[in-house]
C-alpha cells in the first residue's frame, strides 16, 4: 500500500501529461457546432442597405456560405479581399451577417472595400449570431440547398481554407 502511494503522484502526473498532449493534437478553428446537420435557425432581420427583412428562406435552393463580419473585426478585413476573389465561383452564393455593429459604418465599410454579399443581415444585438452558436467575428457556416449547416469554420476564409475545405464541400453540395 505504501508503494502505491509514491506512484500515485507520477500516475496523477502522466494522465494529466496525456490529456494535454491529445489536445495539443487538435486544430482550435475545428471546433464542433451542435447546428452541423440542422437547419438554419428562424429568423427575421433588416438587410443592411434596404429595407425588406431577411429570412432563413433565402438559403433555401442554392448552396451559400454564411459569412459573419463586423466592422470593428481587424480579421475581416483581411478575409474581405479573399471573398471578393471567391464570390465569383460558379454555383456559389455568400450572404453577410453583420455582427454587433455600427449600421452607418458596416454601410460604409462595404461601399469602400467591395460588396461580395448577395444580402447582408444586420443583427445589431447580436442575436441570430448567438443562435447559430458565433464565437466572434470571422465564422463562416457552408449552407446546403436544404437550407442546413453543413460545416462551420472559425476564423479567417484564407486562399488555402477555401480551397482546402470550403470549395471541395461546395462543389460535393452542389453535386447532391
Amino acid at each position: 500500500m505504501k508503494r502505491i502511494k509514491y506512484f500515485l503522484p507520477l500516475l496523477i502526473f502522466i494522465a494529466i501529461a496525456l490529456f494535454f498532449w491529445k489536445g495539443l493534437q487538435k486544430d482550435p478553428h475545428e471546433i464542433p457546432s451542435a447546428l452541423i446537420g440542422k437547419p438554419v435557425p428562424a429568423f427575421n432581420y433588416p438587410a443592411l442597405t434596404g429595407n425588406q427583412p431577411l429570412t432563413n428562406k433565402i438559403f433555401i435552393g442554392k448552396v451559400s456560405l454564411l459569412n459573419v463580419w463586423a466592422t470593428w473585426c481587424p480579421t475581416c478585413y483581411a478575409e474581405h479581399a479573399v471573398l471578393l476573389d471567391i464570390m465569383r465561383t460558379p454555383n456559389l452564393v455568400i450572404y453577410g451577417l453583420n455582427y454587433k455593429d455600427d449600421r452607418t459604418k458596416a454601410e460604409d465599410w462595404i461601399k469602400e472595400n467591395g460588396n461580395p454579399y448577395q444580402a447582408v443581415i444586420y443583427d445589431a444585438k447580436g442575436t441570430l449570431a448567438m443562435d447559430l452558436g458565433v464565437y466572434g467575428a470571422p465564422e463562416t457556416f457552408v449552407i446546403d440547398k436544404k437550407g442546413i449547416i453543413r460545416y462551420k469554420h472559425i476564423g479567417a476564409v484564407s486562399p488555402n481554407v477555401w480551397e482546402t475545405k470550403l470549395k471541395p464541400l461546395l462543389e460535393k453540395l452542389n453535386h447532391e
